[in-house]
Formats: structure tokens, C-alpha cells, sequence
């Protein structure tokens, strides 16, 4: 695992950054940036806390989608890393993890890999969240839905979220979520490739869209690979339940 500072890392306070809702504080302890699932954003931690266990939340903005609607979408998932390695690599001067629900824990592996090609530091953990591995991600059940079929889940899924959902509300959805979808599609990694970190396999027991078995492909991803089972369904992260806060408390 590389460690310290890398060479051409500023240590002042960090630049502002669109990738950042709120700009990274400038001296934190450690820092856990969180990466959202296909057609959401930043706001799906809305509910975290500032800090867990002093390790500053730093949700991380994808192109494309709420504040940076204007954006151009990030196109592929291998695109996606290589722009977020390039917006991390500022912050790497000190202890950090990552968290990554659903879709978003595939260019979180992939960033991992690309800071490791960069001979920055490695993260202290991945954690990655309902989201089978890479080499098994073409199996998701979501590829295979239509896109009335992907509208009816998107509505499901802000019902469930307490909002009924208005036309203009499901349409903007919809213009983001069918951006991400087109790159999950895309992606293809055949091989593991293993990253240089202990590795966090987070499954929800009462997830109906990925069963425990699901999440097994990702023991070949790190030489350390743990898995962990905490209460609740697929979603179950974005309302921050302590059992989850626990386990990401427990890498530094």
C-alpha cells in the first residue's frame, strides 16, 4: 500500500471542486468520500452525518445530475475514474476511505485501480455496498428492464422515499437515470484485476434485488476481503442506520 503524500499534492486548503456539494474542509482527520448509485447524486447522502467517527462525509457529485445538470454526463465508467481520480488526488493527504452503493462501487473499484497506476495513496478501505463485482456486473437485473419498465421502478423507488412522484419530477430522473444506465450497459471487465486496499462487502438483508450469493465474485478482488450483513433493504444506506455508521467506522 503506498503511503504519505504524493509528489504535486497540495497540503493547504483544498480547491473548490464541482465533484464536492460542499467544499472539503481544509485540515479533517481523515476523509470517507461516498459515491452514489446510477441516476442519483450527491443528495443521496443528504442524510449522513457531517463525520463519522471524526472521518469527514464527503459525498462525491458525478456530472450530469442535480447542481451539475449542465454538466456533460460522464459518458463510461472508465471516463468516470479517470476524471474522479484526477478530482481525489488533492485530498489524498491523509487517511481516506471509500463507500460506493449499488452501480457507483464499480468506478469506485475502477478509481481505486486508476490512483494506484498514478502512485497515489491508497484508500484504507473500499467499501462497497449491494452491488455484485465487477467481472458479474452485466447480470444486474436492471440492464435488462425497459425503459417504461425503468420508469415504473424510478416511481416506485420516490414513493418509497415519501414523495409522490409529479411527471416533470420522473422525466428529469429519467433523462439522468437512462444516461447511467447506457454506461452500466457498457461496462465489461471479464478478469479481476486486485486493488491495493482491504476490501468491504456490505449486503442488505433485506435487499430483493442482490442476495448474499450475489456479492460472492468480489473475493478475488484484494488479497483482504470481508463481508458484512446489516438490517435493512436496498436502499437501506441512504437513511445512514447505525449498524452501516458502525462498520464504516471500523478502518482507522
Amino acid at each position: 500500500m503506498t503511503t504519505g503524500t504524493p509528489t504535486g499534492t497540495p497540503t493547504g486548503a483544498p480547491a473548490a471542486s464541482p465533484w464536492f456539494v460542499r467544499p472539503p474542509s481544509q485540515d479533517p482527520v481523515a476523509r470517507l468520500f461516498c459515491l452514489p448509485f446510477s441516476g442519483s447524486g450527491a443528495s443521496a447522502f443528504s442524510a449522513w452525518p457531517a463525520e463519522i467517527d471524526g472521518a469527514e462525509v464527503c459525498p462525491v457529485q458525478f456530472p450530469g445530475r442535480e447542481n451539475r445538470l449542465a454538466h456533460p454526463h460522464y459518458g463510461t465508467y472508465e471516463e468516470l475514474a479517470d476524471s474522479l481520480a484526477d478530482a481525489l488526488a488533492p485530498l489524498l493527504d491523509r487517511p481516506y476511505a471509500l463507500f460506493a452503493h449499488c452501480a457507483g462501487a464499480i468506478p469506485a473499484y475502477e478509481t481505486v485501480l486508476r490512483l494506484a497506476e498514478r502512485g497515489l495513496p491508497a484508500p484504507r478501505r473500499l467499501f462497497v455496498s449491494g452491488q455484485p463485482a465487477p467481472h458479474d456486473a452485466a447480470r444486474d437485473r436492471m440492464l435488462g428492464l425497459t425503459e417504461p419498465e425503468l420508469r415504473a421502478e424510478l416511481e416506485s423507488f420516490v414513493r418509497g422515499r415519501g414523495i409522490e412522484p409529479r411527471p416533470d419530477m420522473i422525466d428529469l430522473g429519467m433523462f439522468v437515470l437512462l444516461r447511467d444506465h447506457a454506461a452500466a450497459g457498457a461496462y465489461r471487465r471479464t478478469e479481476p484485476a486486485r486493488i491495493d486496499c482491504p476490501l468491504v462487502v456490505l449486503h442488505w438483508r433485506d435487499d430483493t434485488d442482490v442476495s448474499a450469493e450475489d456479492l460472492q465474485g468480489w473475493r478475488r478482488y484484494a488479497e483482504q476481503v470481508e463481508f458484512r450483513v446489516v438490517d435493512g433493504g436496498h436502499y437501506g444506506f441512504m437513511d445512514a442506520p447505525a449498524e452501516l455508521l458502525a462498520a464504516l467506522a471500523s478502518w482507522r
